[in-house]
């Protein structure tokens, strides 16, 4: 069990791209990076549940997933495709409780109907902070 090991965990966002990956490969990947990613994103989001250290863990990993996705998002070039792969990350940022992030990806959306799609799921994106 991995739980045991000296080594340090070994995630699929971990895992190099051979090769230069298209848009739906890319859009797939992000999708299961975040599907993967989804169980240290909620604990993130409710670290009452987790002594510090395995929140610290959690979150390194949640955060390490997060920019992969967000990286391999920037290298999709169909539009449509871009903003579904987005939102999966938007998703995996409120499961965490990191609004900021989650608002800043949001906005990088511009097909309406999946901004619609997220703000049905996710209101609180809608409306910016408040300053101060």
């Amino acid at each position: 069990m991995w739980m045991f090991s000296k080594a340090k965990r070994k995630d699929i966002w971990d895992d190099p791209v051979e090769q230069p990956l298209g848009d739906i490969e890319a859009a797939q990947r992000i999708r299961a990076i975040c599907r993967d990613a989804a169980g240290c994103a909620e604990a993130v989001g409710a670290p009452e549940k987790r002594s510090p250290n395995k929140h610290r863990v959690e979150r390194e990993r949640y955060e390490r997933a997060a920019r992969t996705a967000m990286e391999i998002a920037m290298k999709i070039t169909d539009e449509m495709m871009r903003d579904s792969a987005v939102r999966e990350i938007v998703s995996l940022c409120m499961k965490a409780n990191n609004i900021k992030t989650g608002r800043a990806l949001f906005r990088a959306i511009h097909t309406n109907s999946i901004k619609a799609d997220v703000l049905k799921e996710h209101p609180t994106l809608e409306g910016e902070p408040s300053p101060g």
